[in-house]
């Protein structure tokens, strides 16, 4: 295990790696600060252009820009009052405040501190399991990842949006779309529309850019405008970073609880800031500051954000089964070159888990440290009309469609999917579950297929998958409850 990270360590720093974990950091500091893009977008526009680059080098470019984004994304929650992604919604409770009483400087020295510390909390937490997983993975044979594959489906479709029955309806829809080509055990071609693009099967790339990256472009056009006026950033960054160090309590527990959520999929991003603000608002004694600026209101949430993305990384790595749409994302990416989450990883690429683990670390301490530097700087690229930023992204989207086959069907998949995204986004529809559907509906079908072969159907009394079948269950009936309650809540209030 020593070996492999250490082999991981120099497969990071050595050239081009090192180049490629730098270029993601910056772009993901550009995504994170452009309200309305997110790192799920960055991820979407850079699987394409990681075919042509060795392993290292694509976890390299894809962890140093996924990484960052929940650490610039202070910058436009502070400063405009808007998050940059979903991960800096409760960022803006108190840093909004603070910024507006010129404390700005102080709020950001502060949450990139913890942003730092989050991140190394989330890795060590990877690092940790691996030892404790690495046997029970191993223990699974065809039947139990069949389950496992169901699971994951269900978890993100259930527990993605606002509605439990929308959920598992788009995770279907994704299984139909993951069937579209030749059969894996028959090799009988299905749905191919007598169009001979589609033989191999719905391309991963052009479909995950039309879902989530040019449905943001568009929203961003709406908007027009510049996304900002100047911002005034005050003084008194170190005074932020004193405050993080005399929270540290608050950090470590936060950043605890970001990992825990992080490790459950279909939560992630989208509550892990919340959870953490409602703790420390509820286990502070003295709370007549929150909403007015007070700096353990930001310390909690940007704390827990950063350390979440090595929680839902273990999920991803030992069972294949996504913490969150961007971990989806990074799925394929693992895929394209040939690595597979669960046995394969674990037992024989060690060494490429590491190098995500130290990708992760490197990223967070670097662009914490750039942007306490550069804050004052980057800041203005919030100012810049979207109009300007908007045909600069689009090309980059069909640049990286178009490299997937070379073929004309990519362009078509991507415009396809684009309105197939957006109408999902406008009318409420869960996205990441087609994304999920794709990657795994092949591998669901083909565990599937196996285990009847070699198992008959005596498979499905099998100990964990019993265990497995169970967790489903167990999912839906939480997800249906949660949503229930959700909607009761307004008419108990009033």
């Amino acid at each position: 295990m020593l070996e492999a990270a250490q082999q991981g360590l120099l497969g990071i720093l050595v050239w081009p790696a090192v180049g490629y974990l730098f270029l993601g950091i910056f772009l993901g500091i550009f995504f994170a600060i452009i309200p309305g893009l997110s790192g799920l977008t960055g991820m979407a526009i850079l699987l394409p252009f990681t075919f042509g680059l060795l392993p290292y080098e694509a976890m390299a470019l894809l962890m140093g820009m996924f990484a960052v984004t929940t650490t610039a994304d202070t910058i436009p929650a502070v400063l405009l009052g808007v998050p940059g992604t979903a991960g800096s919604q409760a960022t803006i409770m108190e840093g909004y405040p603070m910024a507006k009483k010129g404390e700005a400087a102080r709020a950001f020295g502060a949450a990139y501190t913890v942003s730092a510390f989050g991140g190394l909390i989330g890795a060590l937490c990877l690092v940790i399991s691996i030892p404790v997983l690495s046997p029970l993975v191993l223990a699974f044979g065809s039947p139990e990842f069949c389950m496992l594959g169901i699971l994951g489906l269900v978890m993100v479709g259930s527990l993605s949006g606002n509605s439990v029955l929308r959920g598992v309806l788009v995770a279907l829809l994704a299984l139909f779309f993951s069937m579209i080509g030749y059969a894996p055990q028959a090799g009988i071609p299905r749905f191919w529309l007598d169009w001979p693009y589609l033989l191999e099967g719905l391309p991963l790339v052009p479909a995950v850019l039309g879902l989530f990256a040019l449905p943001e472009v568009v929203e961003l056009a709406v908007r027009r405008g510049a996304l900002s006026e100047v911002p005034k950033m005050g003084k008194g960054i170190f005074d932020g970073v004193r405050d993080a160090l005399r929270q540290w309590w608050v950090a470590l527990r936060c950043s605890l609880m970001g990992v825990y959520i992080g490790f459950i999929p279909g939560l992630g991003a989208s509550v892990v800031d919340w959870f953490a603000y409602a703790h420390v608002v509820q286990s502070s004694k003295d709370k007549e500051n929150f909403g007015k600026g007070d700096v353990r209101g930001l310390i909690a949430p940007e704390s827990a954000n950063n350390a979440m993305k090595g929680g839902a990384l273990i999920p991803t790595m030992a069972f294949g089964i996504p913490g969150s749409a961007s971990m989806a994302i990074l799925l394929g990416g693992l895929l394209i070159h040939g690595i597979y989450p669960g046995p394969d990883i674990l037992d024989t690429r060690l060494d490429i888990l590491f190098s995500i683990v130290w990708a992760l670390v490197l990223s967070n301490v670097i662009a914490s440290i750039l942007l306490m530097a550069l804050t004052s700087q980057v800041a203005k690229v919030t100012t810049v009309r979207g109009s300007i930023l908007i045909p600069v992204i689009v090309v980059m989207v069909f640049m990286g469609s178009w490299m997937a086959t070379q073929d004309i069907g990519d362009l078509m998949v991507l415009v396809a999917f684009s309105v197939l995204g957006y109408l999902m986004k406008r009318w409420g529809w869960p996205r990441p579950p087609v994304a999920l559907g794709l990657i795994l509906g092949p591998f669901v079908e083909r565990y599937l297929d196996l285990s009847i072969s070699v198992f008959g159907w005596s498979w499905l009394g099998r100990p964990i998958v019993v265990g497995l079948f169970l967790g489903i269950v167990a999912t839906l009936w939480v997800s249906v409850r949660r949503h229930r309650s959700t909607k009761r809540s307004p008419v108990e209030e009033g």
